[in-house]
């Protein structure tokens, strides 16, 4: 999609991953300030064992430690951007702690979407799949 794409669109691409980065970042510090306004209201995230979290259940879980994310490494993140709408997706190596059990340094797959609302993207679904 990258060589059809505007300089504006390109740059909205950028924009987006680094979003998502940063998004990342909050998620494995715990940094609810920072995580809280980038997960839309109705975000849900499908875990690998195949859990609906809502934001609230989610980032709830965050915040009290119930989840913990150790290391969360992104490799290339592909984006398609459908004007107020973009999906991304992306391989990543993560370690987390999940309700006391370690889970240790894996592959997964990430598909997002994200929706643009109010002057600022919001992810709204996210979807993660373990590699064998």
């Amino acid at each position: 999609m990258d060589a059809t794409c505007t300089p504006s669109e390109l740059a909205e691409m950028d924009r987006l991953r680094a979003i998502e980065h940063r998004r990342l970042q909050a998620l494995v510090e715990g940094d609810m300030e920072t995580a809280l306004p980038l997960h839309s209201p109705d975000f849900q995230l499908i875990t690998p064992i195949g859990m609906p979290l809502s934001r609230d259940q989610y980032l709830g879980a965050i915040s009290q430690g119930a989840i913990k994310y150790l290391s969360w490494q992104p490799q290339e993140i592909t984006v398609r951007l459908h004007q107020d709408v973009a999906l991304i997706r992306y391989r990543a190596a993560l370690e987390v702690i999940f309700n006391g059990h370690r889970v240790p340094l894996s592959d997964y797959w990430h598909t997002d979407t994200y929706e643009y609302h109010d002057g600022r993207w919001m992810i709204v679904w996210s979807h993660a799949t373990a590699i064998q």
